[in-house]
């Protein structure tokens, strides 16, 4: 959401476009963003490993439809990115 996009392509071009590149995809449920939701989803479509993480004081208002995936529950940034640097060396690489 900070790329300035040519205005012959949308922004979910971009997503789509930057989705195909990747190795994987992080999806953040911290906050509910809607946009989250199309972002896994789509990666899912693509075969993609996507790893879930979520801030714990928001994961009581989870979803009902997202609490069963396996999620990174973490209290700071710092927490997070130690858990997520595990599991992409033992998930991803």
């Amino acid at each position: 959401d900070e790329e300035n996009i040519d205005s012959d392509r949308t922004i979910n071009d971009e997503i789509i476009a930057n989705l195909k590149r990747c190795k994987f995809c992080i999806a953040d449920f911290t906050f509910h963003s809607k946009g989250v939701y199309f972002e896994s989803g789509h990666a899912l479509g693509q075969n993609k490993k996507v790893i879930y993480t979520c801030r714990s004081d928001e994961f009581k208002n989870a979803h009902f439809d997202i609490r069963p995936l396996q999620h990174i529950i973490y209290d700071t940034p710092s927490e997070l990115t130690k858990k997520l640097i595990d599991k992409i060396d033992a998930w991803v690489k």
